[in-house]
């Protein structure tokens, strides 16, 4: 269920950035750049919700793996495809 929530999290956190992008750059160009954008802020997001599992909850780092690369991957292929679709300015 947390990996749901997580997911969904980002799913959020991205239209934030698309909107913030949108605002910003005047456009859907500047949507496509807050995509962009979203990817490095939510692989830091992912490796340090890895790190509360490590350290809080007493999982290895290799049972925290998997659940790392799901958590951005989900996110972070849908701001990759957000952004592939909108033109660049």
């Amino acid at each position: 269920m947390h990996m749901v929530l997580v997911m969904l999290g980002g799913v959020l956190l991205l239209s934030v950035f698309l909107l913030f992008g949108w605002l910003w750059g005047h456009g859907l160009a500047g949507s496509a750049t807050g995509a962009q954008a979203f990817v490095a802020t939510w692989l830091l997001v992912a490796i340090v919700n890895m790190w509360v599992g490590v350290t809080r909850a007493g999982y290895t780092v290799m049972q925290e793996l998997p659940i790392l690369l799901v958590n951005f991957a989900v996110p972070a292929a849908i701001a990759v495809l957000v952004a592939w679709q909108l033109p660049r300015g």
